[in-house]
């Protein structure tokens, strides 16, 4: 449709995308409503997990703060360069014709205006097109990264600076905290093409990606889903509960999850109390696949109390089911479906792109449903 039946144009198809994509991830809730229709949504048992998916981005792209800088000074020396063989004697900043008249003024006035509307009214920071704004963009969030730094380690440095804690526990005594030396500019790295995306580790050494998500049920149908920056999926146990009942809301199930199965990688201590209060329960596995022995953290008594709970039958017979419910969903995509990488740029542009991929995993599950309970 979008297309006019001829060949697809893919700048068309992305501008497409890039116009509606809040409308094509909207579609993930109502596609999840049909199947709930359908009677396909069983929550008894849920299982969550991430899989890395590269960026549209580059490695080479990374950049440190000091490249950067030269590069936007060698940028501006091209610029400066083509202005003046340009405009040769003049200035250079001359009002241009359209605003010499009083009714060109008003007419780049209100077009002014309307663009800065469509800017607020935006729900999050897009990535530019153009390659010196992203440059600019890449060294603000550096700059942003830094100075957060510096004042994380202030409040850190006071922390233990006061020795002993409100609630008595011992802290490093004034005079033996350790000496950390403030960097004078940003450090680390940052994707000049992709922001917002990170170098993360997959199956095949680290890729320039994202992490995306997936909540399923028992029959592999996809009930919550969001792309995270980087790998680090310590903090997300909570939230991809929250958007699951959030979600299965919305498709008006009411039946209540009672198991929720995740691996290590999850592991919250609060969050998983926090989830069991709300009387589901949470079973992690204290212990990565890697770790031959466990660190002196994890041998505490809620690591234990877990383990004991994963060593009962039960227990094993529930969590070994993460693995039948989530590993084939991003099989079925990366590998099956091809899907393995994003198109668009940005954290907010990512997600949307995901949840219309689970909808389209959903949709699917919909079609071979309606094909199986078809009469002969």
């Amino acid at each position: 449709m979008i297309c006019a039946n001829h060949a697809p144009d893919h700048v068309t198809i992305n501008r497409f995308r890039a116009v509606h994509a809040e409308a094509l991830a909207g579609l993930f809730g109502q596609v999840l409503t049909l199947c709930a229709r359908a009677r396909m949504v069983r929550v008894g048992t849920i299982a969550l997990d991430g899989t890395r998916m590269a960026a549209n981005a580059a490695r080479e792209a990374n950049m440190d703060f000091e490249r950067l800088a030269r590069e936007i000074i060698a940028e501006a020396g091209a610029v400066d360069a083509a202005e003046d063989e340009e405009f040769g004697e003049r200035r250079g900043d001359e009002l241009p014709p359209e605003l010499v008249t009083g009714e060109g003024r008003q007419a780049w006035l209100r077009e002014a205006k309307r663009q800065l509307d469509a800017e607020r009214a935006a729900r999050a920071e897009k990535v530019p097109r153009d390659r010196p704004a992203r440059l600019a963009q890449a060294r603000r969030r550096l700059i942003e990264d830094w100075r957060a730094e510096l004042r994380a380690h202030e409040s850190y440095a006071a922390w233990r600076a006061r020795g002993i804690a409100a609630d008595g526990s011992r802290r490093m005594a004034p005079g033996t905290t350790k000496t950390w030396s403030i960097p004078q500019v940003p450090t680390g790295l940052i994707n000049t093409t992709d922001p917002d995306s990170r170098l993360v580790k997959g199956e095949k050494g680290f890729l320039q990606g994202y992490t995306a998500q997936a909540v399923a049920t028992a029959d592999q149908i996809i009930v919550a889903a969001d792309v995270i920056c980087g790998a680090n999926e310590r903090y997300t146990l909570e939230p991809l509960v929250n958007d699951m009942r959030r979600e299965l809301d919305g498709a008006g199930i009411d039946e209540q999850v009672e198991v929720v199965v995740a691996d290590a990688g999850f592991w919250n201590t609060r969050q998983i109390e926090r989830i069991a209060q709300r009387g589901i329960r949470p079973l992690v596995n204290p212990d990565g696949g890697k770790r031959s022995q466990p660190s002196t953290m994890r041998k505490r008594p809620h690591y234990e109390r877990m383990r004991e709970e994963l060593s009962t039958e039960e227990g094993w017979e529930l969590y070994r089911q993460r693995k039948r419910i989530i590993e084939p969903i991003f099989g079925q995509t990366k590998f099956n479906r091809r899907i393995d990488r994003f198109q668009r740029r940005g954290l907010p542009a990512c997600r949307a792109e995901w949840r219309l991929i689970a909808a389209t995993h959903n949709l699917l599950k919909l079609w071979r449903h309606g094909i199986a309970i078809a009469p002969a």
